[in-house]
């Protein structure tokens, strides 16, 4: 559900579930673009995924939302063999610190300023 165009996951209606991933990486790539790509992509295939937003700071600290219809596709997701791989690898060489946080979306809402041109 996610538009490609946008920074900006395109949601539902809530309820939702968000998974906030907040890192900060260590210095050097060390396969850490090609990793994040292939799980963005299996990701996005999974039952109940609903679309992602994510930034990265110069400093190395990211913030990773994703966007689920429930917890039992959050909890699939969690154990996917490749994702555990990918935290196995993100443990020993991408991350200095994480923390995960796990919600649910009650309510939201938006604003968009209109540029006439």
């Amino acid at each position: 559900m996610s538009d490609t165009l946008s920074p900006f996951a395109s949601l539902p209606k809530p309820p939702y579930f968000v998974v906030m991933f907040s890192s900060r990486r260590c210095p050097g790539d060390n396969g850490y673009g090609d990793m994040a790509q292939r799980m963005a992509d299996l990701a996005a295939r999974q039952p109940g995924y609903l679309g992602v937003e994510s930034a990265l700071g110069d400093d190395g600290f990211g913030i990773t939302n994703s966007f689920w219809a429930n917890e039992d596709s959050i909890r699939a997701w969690k154990r996917d063999v490749d994702h555990l791989d990918a935290q196995t690898k993100g443990r020993q060489h991408w991350y200095e610190r994480y923390e995960v946080r796990v919600a649910r979306v009650e309510r939201s809402y938006s604003f968009e300023a209109r540029i006439d041109g």
